[in-house]
């Protein structure tokens, strides 16, 4: 069976990514990421012209003619997705408040995305979708809810448990409970999940069909077998980390010379180990973790090491390469990185774990018997 799978906030396609080890066999209908890219529109109004459309490749055409007017920034999620994942032209979208689900009703197996956090500040204190309207969050329901999928994931943040004293939590399940759609969550580690990371998110996975919901169990974790070194090019060297039956081959074989670009200056060494001051205070200043520190957007930037994830070459203290950040994200070497350093570690660092999606999909396949 092909599955039909409709993916937003694509980034760089874990979900993809997850099929792709699973050696399942899927076609992607529809993806969408605007790439960070913001622009000044009335999209309320825009996304009704789009409704009004005929043609799925007129709608996509008019949301991204609206990209092209209104800024000059490349799309560098696009560049990465359509380097590594296959998508016609006409079904990669640019913004999901610009996407009509409508076309793709009943067509697709599995929908799969996870907003951005900072779209939960605007969620109100009553039930219902429209009082998530003006977030992204409430794009994400209101695609969820016009193209009725077999079954969907939803990812975020832990902290969309806390947010606004659980007001927020409490305001997204009664929004699913309204769609009809039944659902279990969980809060699930990456490091329980084969990846050296600790990465803790809530995962949200639904089915029409209540019965396939109650049959469905969260994935069990297993004791991590690996740590952060395992994974490091000091031990395996660049396009030697590839998937096997799903799960990533960390077999040493020497290693290769780190590019000196990534190591720390004397004086930026000395930034990064300090403990900071005032509101940037962070005591643990370690490097070397056997399990690494959740992999920030913002990775790029040298923040101290209670923040980034740091490691000792050679006696030298240097960053995580972009290869070895995708790494812990769980894509293989088979992976192509054709953005910039920046981009690639934004791009990593914004991404959903490819294992622990891999381990949630195995539990929707039996339930679905896919």
């Amino acid at each position: 069976m092909k599955i039909k799978v409709g993916t937003v906030f694509s980034g760089i396609g874990a979900i993809e990514q997850a099929m792709k080890r699973m050696n399942m066999e899927h076609e992607i209908v529809f993806a969408c990421d605007n790439g960070n890219i913001e622009i000044d529109i009335n999209t309320d109004e825009e996304l009704r012209k789009v409704k009004s459309l005929s043609s799925i490749k007129d709608k996509k055409d008019y949301a991204n003619m609206l990209y092209i007017l209104h800024s000059r920034r490349k799309n560098f999620v696009e560049m990465s997705y359509k380097a590594n994942y296959k998508v016609s032209d006409d079904n990669f979208f640019y913004d999901i408040k610009l996407l009509d689900g409508k076309p793709f009703e009943n067509q697709i197996d599995l929908y799969v995305g996870g907003s951005p956090c900072q779209s939960f500040s605007a969620i109100g204190k009553k039930a219902g979708l429209e009082d998530a309207r003006g977030t992204l969050f409430y794009d994400y329901v209101r695609v969820l809810s016009e193209i009725q999928p077999k079954v969907f994931i939803y990812e975020n943040v832990f902290g969309l448990y806390k947010h606004d004293s659980g007001k927020t939590w409490k305001v997204i399940r009664e929004i699913f409970d309204s769609l009809g759609y039944h659902y279990k969550f969980e809060v699930l580690d990456a490091r329980d999940y084969g990846i050296p990371q600790g990465r803790r998110r809530i995962y949200v996975v639904g089915f029409k069909d209540k019965e396939k919901m109650e049959r469905f169990h969260f994935p069990k974790g297993e004791k991590l077998t690996i740590e952060m070194h395992d994974m490091l090019l000091d031990n395996i060297s660049y396009g030697s980390l590839l998937s096997k039956n799903g799960k990533l081959d960390v077999e040493p074989n020497g290693g290769q010379v780190i590019e000196e670009k990534y190591f720390l200056s004397e004086k930026l060494l000395k930034y990064c180990l300090s403990a900071g001051t005032k509101n940037f205070y962070h005591a643990d200043a370690k490097i070397d973790l056997k399990i690494a520190r959740a992999l920030l957007a913002t990775m790029g930037n040298h923040h101290r090491s209670s923040v980034n994830n740091y490691v000792t070459t050679n006696g030298r203290v240097r960053s995580l390469t972009i290869e070895e950040a995708h790494r812990l994200m769980g894509f293989p070497d088979d992976y192509k990185i054709v953005v910039s350093k920046a981009q690639a570690y934004r791009q990593a660092g914004n991404s959903i774990v490819v294992d622990v999606l891999i381990a949630i999909m195995k539990e929707i396949n039996k339930t679905m018997g896919w």
